[in-house]
């Protein structure tokens, strides 16, 4: 029986639990429930409280706007027992907006549909009209080139006389696809005088501004080395949902061989 017992008290795993072990693990324990707990226990505290506080400012706060509401409906019934109408004040009248400041005998620039500069001293737009001649005469414009067939406006032609512009016209008959005829012959004269500085400033422009410029700008483009997609891409910017297959495929099989490449390059 001894022999069993010192067996027994020399096995580790019953020594684990023997009092010594036991006592020294309460101390342990116990110091880091010491150390943790008042942290925590605060922390908890902390936000109890503030949650205690945020709930009650909520309480006062949605007391005070329910006070008003009622206090609102009980005044206008007891007006509306009376026979007393609510006096709702009038609204301001609204005043138009003052037009924009400008210089003391300056007109308004209107710039025509669809302008945009293609080059130095080069630009495109449709059709200019009387509200657009102050415009174009801040431009200095030297040439206008005009790609419609009918006879131009005396109204334009008077603006021209009056500023010295020369009028260079290359009628190109306005068609709907499938229909399409695009002179080629005619778009190359056009694009000598584009390509001649001594025209410039120079003005392009057909109807609307879209195809038959289109097709003389996406021309030029390809004289000035531009890639195929980059020419697509302005012309679609200004045909927008009417751009015509037509047109890129005609600009896409141009030749520019009888073109001197120092021609188109009049760009600074």
């Amino acid at each position: 029986m001894i022999q069993g017992m010192e067996n027994q008290t020399s096995n580790p795993l019953l020594s684990l639990s023997s009092s010594p072990l036991r006592e020294e693990k309460t101390n342990v324990l116990g110091r880091l429930s010491y150390r943790c707990l008042p942290f925590n226990c605060s922390s908890i505290h902390s936000s109890v409280q503030d949650f205690r506080r945020f709930s009650k400012q909520s309480s006062e706060a949605a007391g005070r706007i329910l006070r008003y509401i009622l206090l609102s409906m009980v005044k206008q019934a007891l007006a509306v027992a009376v026979g007393e109408e609510e006096v709702v004040p009038e609204a301001e009248p609204v005043h138009p907006l003052p037009p924009p400041p400008t210089a003391a005998g300056a007109a308004v620039l209107v710039p025509p549909l669809n302008f945009a500069m293609v080059d130095y001293d080069v630009f495109r737009s449709g059709f200019p009209d009387a509200a657009n001649f102050g415009f174009l005469r801040a431009l200095h414009l030297r040439s206008v080139l005009c790609l419609c067939p009918e006879p131009y406006p005396d109204a334009n032609l008077d603006f021209l006389r009056a500023n010295g512009i020369r009028l260079f016209q290359f009628g190109i008959d306005g068609y709907k696809e499938p229909f399409a005829n695009i002179p080629e012959d005619t778009i190359r004269e056009a694009l000598k005088v584009v390509l001649d500085i001594r025209n410039h400033p120079l003005l392009i422009h057909c109807n609307r501004g879209k195809h038959r410029t289109g097709c003389v700008v996406g021309c030029l483009r390809k004289l000035q080395r531009w890639c195929l997609a980059s020419i697509f891409d302005e012309y679609r910017c200004f045909a927008a949902a009417k751009a015509r297959v037509s047109d890129q495929m005609f600009m896409e099989q141009f030749d520019i061989t009888s073109f001197k490449l120092s021609q188109a390059s009049f760009s600074s």
